[in-house]
């Protein structure tokens, strides 16, 4: 199985050059390892999982820093806590210096609380998602994110017009197995369903049961089964409630679970808009476009392109291509939100920053109904915008009016 150069790379870089300590997070078996040891592959390696390792650094925090007190990655450091304000202690021994420690996170709702707790200005945050389509093709981070480093403006279309439109690529294939590198990258259908099985398990036998053992998991695991069905869609808590006989509160808190556990995305509403009859509940997404077709058993491409589902998931699988491609760009604040009106209105995506805002639309077929473009017109007058993004599976960039540009979903 070949390494892959992950986007997170430049930015891993980046922060070191600025922080003592760098934090990845992310869900379990996205690459967290073989990022940080791809980073720094001459740094001592320790892994928390590991009963040796964990008890040999907390046995004695004075003693282990003293040997080890630069140039360390620690592995799953959630399993530890305590780490956390020891490494403080050591860094604060010696600020000025910088580029020590890696530690990687995965599946804990305390873990950024911790990190920003004992390590305030001491920690740069990455948070690492599954492969993005442009890493398993061994390609750079597409153009089309430069656009976040300026102004939305008239300008900004004449940059998307000329962007290089590369031969087509056959993106479904990224759609309908996503990013989980080990699996992915092996490329036997076997070893994909019997990975998938196993890591979904896991993450509800082993990870959910030790950072929740009072939790009923044979209903939080139907939780998750009845959310690859609603991945990209409004929640309604209270009918998921009524569903799986779970109290409105349970659905809240199992949401909130998923979502800290990097398997959810929550998505909230976009309430900065001038229309009065916005609907404020959130929307979510599951992160990997794979685990939600192997939750519903869409296991086949043409099971994939005659699910009634498609559009849903497709434009839940845009939607976190663009998060994973907007962690990676020159743009540091930035936020997502959907919109959607009681009167139906609705944008997939609207991006938030000191680019202003712009709001995307993602449907699946290749063609533009004109019909589709609708709500996206109204949000842009009603918003005073100069741009608005149509994502599509068509093969080519083109203006569909004034201020609507496709942007083929194989360019992201």
């Amino acid at each position: 199985m070949d390494a892959v150069v992950r986007n997170e790379m430049r930015k891993i870089n980046a922060l070191l050059e600025i922080f003592p300590t760098v934090l990845i997070l992310g869900v379990r078996q996205c690459g967290k390892t073989s990022l940080a040891k791809m980073a720094r592959p001459n740094w001592k390696y320790f892994d928390l999982e590991n009963s040796k390792d964990r008890t040999f650094i907390s046995k004695d925090f004075d003693f282990f820093f003293e040997e080890y007190n630069s140039h360390i990655i620690i592995d799953e450091a959630q399993e530890l806590p305590e780490l956390f304000k020891n490494i403080r202690g050591v860094i604060d021994q010696k600020r000025s210096i910088k580029n020590r420690f890696i530690l990687t996170g995965s599946s804990s709702p305390d873990l950024i609380s911790l990190a920003s707790d004992s390590l305030a200005g001491r920690v740069g945050l990455i948070e690492l998602g599954t492969l993005k389509v442009n890493e398993q093709e061994n390609r750079p981070l597409p153009q089309f994110y430069s656009i976040f480093e300026e102004k939305v403006s008239t300008e900004t279309i004449k940059f998307l017009k000329s962007l290089n439109q590369e031969p087509s690529k056959d993106i479904i294939k990224y759609f309908l197995k996503g990013g989980y590198p080990e699996p992915v990258l092996q490329k036997s259908e076997k070893y994909y369903h019997h990975w998938m099985q196993n890591y979904f398990d896991s993450y509800i036998n082993r990870d959910v049961r030790k950072l929740f053992p009072k939790l009923n998991l044979e209903r939080y695991q139907r939780f998750i089964q009845m959310l690859s069905e609603l991945s990209g869609t409004v929640l309604n808590r209270a009918q998921i409630g009524i569903s799986l006989d779970i109290n409105e509160v349970s659905i809240r808190d199992y949401l909130e679970i998923a979502d800290k556990t990097f398997v959810w995305r929550n998505i909230p509403s976009y309430e900065g808009s001038k229309s009065k009859s916005i609907i404020k509940m959130k929307k979510g997404i599951l992160r990997d476009s794979g685990l939600t077709h192997y939750l519903s058993d869409i296991i086949t491409r043409e099971q994939l392109i005659r699910s009634p589902k498609v559009g849903q998931n497709f434009e839940a699988f845009i939607i976190e291509e663009i998060i994973k491609g907007l962690h990676n760009s020159n743009c540091h604040k930035w936020d997502y939100f959907y919109y959607r009106t009681k009167h139906g209105a609705e944008i997939d995506l609207v991006l938030t920053g000191h680019f202003e805002i712009l709001p995307i639309e993602i449907k699946f077929s290749k063609s533009a109904n004109p019909k589709s473009l609708h709500s996206l017109k109204r949000f842009l007058e009603q918003e005073k915008l100069p741009l608005g993004v149509l994502i599509n599976n068509d093969d080519e960039i083109k203006m569909l009016s004034k201020n609507i540009i496709q942007i083929p979903s194989f360019l992201l």
